[in-house]
């Protein structure tokens, strides 16, 4: 198993397994983050798995289509770094990835 870095909406930061196959919305909905909502289970249709990308981590990350870029402009919270964490797929090359769950609109 590989780590990925978790800040929730408090500022607590948790290091957690990350299983590759998951998305990073799955990875952080199975080790009990209260403040992602996920609402729309990973469909891309809503906002509720905002989480903003920690350093140049970013860049490791496939760009997004345009249905997760559309809902995250729309998004008060918006950030150059912003994703959908339903949207990133966790592979051995995310070992260390380091995101902050986004504050809900």
């Amino acid at each position: 198993m590989t780590k990925l870095t978790i800040t929730d909406t408090e500022g607590e930061t948790r290091e957690v397994e990350g299983e590759v196959g998951l998305t990073v919305m799955e990875i952080i909905r199975d080790n009990d983050f209260d403040d992602l909502a996920a609402i729309c289970g990973g469909c891309c249709s809503c906002c509720t798995c905002h989480v903003y990308v920690e350093g140049d981590w970013l860049e490791k990350l496939p760009p997004m289509e345009e249905d997760e870029r559309d809902l995250l402009e729309d998004n008060d919270n918006f950030q150059p770094n912003s994703r959908l964490s339903c949207q990133i797929e966790y592979d051995d090359s995310l070992n260390g990835l380091n995101v902050t769950i986004a504050p809900e609109e």
